[in-house]
């Protein structure tokens, strides 16, 4: 008896532990940093040509090694496990299916090489090289027909050349000495670029590759940069565009071209479809060959103020039909249904990006995929089915599946399931209020995790960057983990934001630190009159033009207690000639010394009291 009994309880204390390890597993814990770093980030969806798989990239935080890396994934379109493509240990994107369905072509760069296009044989087998240029490939499109793919290919360096030449022959026995670096030479008014660096006179440019002889002929050529190559239905010309105005450096006046793919000239004399005034992008074809579909903006001053709209123009060229002006809202990736009838495309509105479709020659906009959520990239189907990234408030991008003729897509990926079952995520409301003029303002405002009503907080005010953007209802870590951390945080989208419309974004055209800063201080009083923040405890930072905001902010008023100003500018005249920003410094503001009065004015260092 005394036995039983003293088993029973070893048994029972035993098993203590287990159980409480099991209820600590499923009790949810406050988001972390760490946990940025354990978030994967799912886009790319691309859809097979029978419909039946989609594939997809996700891209790993590699915090020790510091660096990223996306693999690439495959998942039916009626659900199931994903399946890997792509090996860990080395990165690839930018998935595509060959026409006729039999391969997957992506971009890798590989044992210590360029980025090449690369191909795996869905009847299985190791991805195999399919080019070797000695430059790398920045992108491609597969022909109708799948005998042939289209690069944009920058023109090579010299040293680029000198390896090739060299390729074949044996290594020396003793290392050469490294040469000397040439010097950097600066000859254009847009000499670097972000993520690039200091820019040359190597340019991007169209080839067509021939996938079974492997051989590649350049049909564009000239100093111009192209890009964005869009194969017709009978594989016999390009659209793409391009900036080929002699002053490329200073405007924006990039147009759609359509080049023959077959020329031997290298695209001498392309064809301009697309009118004045520009700038123009994202050119598609129609699929019965008659019609471009692409984004335009139209009023050249305003560069990144613009709207931008969906147009469309007969593909040998002619008037163009703007069919989103009274939409007022900016667009991006338009593709053609199927029937050639309508046009999807997803739209920046009221802080959220939905997937939109209007007929081919103007109409309703209606919304297969709406509501308070940010679609990414898409891909159509045949029989325009829609495969999409998805985020929301409350997760990252997952891939979803729209079948024709569904009212709500479904969710097919679980990339972030495992971590988010173990996650208690803080309460995001999108609210309006008023800024000092009057003016009709939006936000996104986050409670921290438990907050009892009425009780003050610490606040943080963070404005986005840009100017031109908008905080959108998509998952945003940084927000969750100062609210797990006990702080309301503020995310105002002030004038100068997208998604309200050309006025309200243009509101702060040359007048930076003006109506925006009233309208982010806006964002403060309301949750202050809401019995939310503490107004004796106030932060506010920001990042880019949110440090530039931040340094406008404290330089007006001393309500804030803290201020993070992130890669911002407080004398704005310093970066001119230094960043890349000056084309749009001249259109925008003109020279420093011809116009000292308006840079000084946008300058947060002279607001200082």
């Amino acid at each position: 008896m005394k036995f039983q009994l003293r088993v029973s309880l070893i048994l029972i204390f035993a098993a203590i532990p287990a159980l409480a390890q099991e209820t600590t597993q499923k009790t949810p814990r406050t988001i972390t940093i760490d946990d940025f770093f354990q978030i994967r980030d799912v886009s790319q969806p691309e859809i097979s040509p029978d419909g039946q798989w989609i594939a997809y990239a996700v891209r790993t935080r590699m915090l020790k090694e510091d660096k990223n890396e996306q693999r690439l994934w495959m998942i039916s379109t009626h659900g199931g496990d994903a399946i890997p493509l792509t090996a860990e240990g080395v990165s690839s994107g930018h998935a595509r299916w060959s026409p006729d369905g039999k391969y997957i072509s992506f971009l890798s760069a590989r044992d210590g090489g360029k980025s090449q296009v690369w191909l795996l044989d869905r009847r299985g087998g190791e991805a195999v090289r399919l080019t070797d240029t000695v430059q790398g490939v920045d992108d491609f499109e597969w022909s109708p027909d799948s005998t042939r793919l289209v690069l944009i290919l920058r023109d090579p360096k010299p040293e680029d050349l000198e390896a090739a030449k060299n390729k074949e022959k044996p290594a020396p026995a003793t290392p050469p000495k490294p040469k000397t670096p040439p010097p950097v030479v600066i000859d254009r008014l847009q000499f670097k670029r972000d993520t690039v660096g200091y820019l040359d006179r190597r340019r991007t440019h169209l080839y067509v590759f021939n996938v079974a002889a492997k051989t590649a002929t350049q049909i564009t050529s000239g100093d111009f940069d192209d890009n964005e190559p869009a194969w017709s239905p009978d594989g016999k010309s390009l659209a793409f565009s391009s900036n080929r105005t002699p002053d490329a450096d200073a405007n924006y006046k990039t147009h759609i071209w359509v080049v023959a793919a077959d020329n031997t000239d290298k695209g001498a004399h392309p064809a301009q479809v697309t009118p004045d005034p520009g700038p123009d992008s994202a050119p598609v074809w129609s699929p019965d060959g008659k019609w471009i579909a692409y984004v335009t903006e139209l009023d050249p001053h305003l560069f990144y103020y613009n709207t931008r709209h969906l147009a469309v123009v007969p593909s040998t060229g002619g008037s163009a039909n703007v069919l989103t002006r009274a939409f007022d809202r900016s667009i991006h990736r338009p593709r053609f249904s199927n029937d050639s009838k309508y046009i999807y495309f997803t739209a920046e509105d009221d802080g959220t990006q939905n997937l939109c479709r209007i007929p081919a020659g103007g109409g309703e906009i209606t919304r297969p995929i709406g509501g308070r959520r940010v679609i990414g990239s898409y891909s159509l189907g045949k029989d325009d089915s829609v495969a999409v990234q998805i985020t929301t408030i409350d997760r990252p991008e997952e891939i979803f599946y729209l079948a024709n003729g569904s009212k709500e897509p479904t969710r097919l990926t679980k990339t972030n399931d495992a971590l988010f079952a173990q996650l208690r995520l803080a309460q995001a409301d999108y609210v309006h209020f008023k800024s000092k003029d009057g003016t009709a303002v939006t936000g996104y405002l986050y409670k921290p995790l438990d907050y009892a009503p009425g009780k003050k907080v610490p606040a943080l005010l963070n404005p986005h960057g840009g100017p031109v953007g908008q905080y959108s209802a998509s998952f945003y870590h940084l927000a969750q983990l100062y609210a797990a951390n006990g702080y309301a945080v503020l995310l105002p989208n002030p004038r100068g934001s997208s998604g309200y419309g050309q006025k309200f974004c243009a509101a702060i055209y040359a007048d930076w630190g003006n109506k925006d800063y009233h309208d982010d201080v806006a964002m403060v009083d309301y949750a202050v009159a809401e019995g939310i923040a503490d107004p004796d405890k106030l932060g506010v930072g920001g990042w880019s033009y949110g440090g530039i905001s931040t340094d406008f902010i404290i330089a007006q008023t001393q309500r804030f207690k803290a201020a993070v100003s992130g890669a911002g500018v407080a004398l704005i005249a310093s970066f001119y000639g230094h960043d890349h920003y000056q084309r749009d410094y001249d259109i925008e503001l003109g020279h420093p010394w011809d116009n000292k009065e308006v840079w000084d004015r946008i300058s947060p260092f002279y607001r200082v009291a």
